[in-house]
């Protein structure tokens, strides 16, 4: 019998902290008390603080965090940690560089088996710079362009960190993405907190304080989520 996908969160940024209360609901999802974190895009940015991180957010829930620290494309083709991916049923990527993850999983062992174990039911959870990179195109996020992307996710591009100015002070990035974006192709502005989520049906919901911002052929869609599930 063909399963559904799992469960899919872009995180808008902010992972693990207060306003991420779908955190639980990924969690129940998943079926799972045990939650497989790869610090991958965070690889310069001490990634074991991440996992410690991690930990400390879904003990609370109820849920332990393995860190699986595939932070090299050496570490990406590693059948071990392949293996222990498509294993899981509930895997949440970090945020960090999404150059730097696209770069180790792109036609890695260990992305060949994140997309099996999702396309199998398991929970699929992508923060910041991680949730950029693996839809496909996925914005460049040194200056809002559209590139290759992982593409677990096809013909939807999103900005993370939507509204914060530290990340884009005058707008530019995300004027420059809606603008180059072909025709049917939205681009999904996530804030902090904020989670973009793809229900096993398909249909597309907004999780979080701060909904989701969806924009369609150049503006904001006033439909939200529901131009995505259409």
């Amino acid at each position: 019998m063909t399963r559904s996908p799992g469960m899919l969160a872009l995180v808008g940024g902010g992972e693990w902290s207060e306003g991420c209360e779908f955190d639980a609901e990924l969690l129940a999802a998943s079926g799972s008390n045990r939650v497989v974190l790869l610090p991958t895009a965070g690889a310069f940015e001490r990634p074991e603080r991440m996992v410690l991180q991690a930990a400390q957010w879904f003990a609370v829930r109820g849920a332990e965090v393995e860190g699986l620290m595939v932070t090299t494309r050496a570490d990406a083709m590693d059948s071990g940690a392949a293996a222990a991916v498509g294993a899981a049923r509930f895997l949440y990527l970090a945020g960090g560089s999404p150059m730097h993850l696209r770069s180790v999983l792109k036609r890695s062992a260990v992305w060949e088996a994140l997309v099996s174990a999702w396309r199998d039911g398991a929970v699929v959870a992508a923060s910041s710079g991680a949730a950029l990179a693996i839809t496909d195109p996925m914005v460049d996020a040194r200056g809002g362009g559209l590139t290759v992307g992982l593409g677990l996710i096809d013909g939807l591009a999103v900005i993370p960190h939507f509204g914060d100015r530290h990340q884009d002070e005058h707008g530019t990035k995300l004027h420059r993405a809606v603008a180059l974006a072909p025709p049917d192709i939205p681009v999904v502005g996530i804030p902090e907190h904020a989670a973009l989520i793809r229900l096993p049906t398909g249909n597309w919901e907004s999780r979080g304080a701060d909904g989701v911002s969806v924009y369609l052929d150049g503006s904001l869609d006033e439909r939200g989520t529901a131009a995505l599930s259409s």
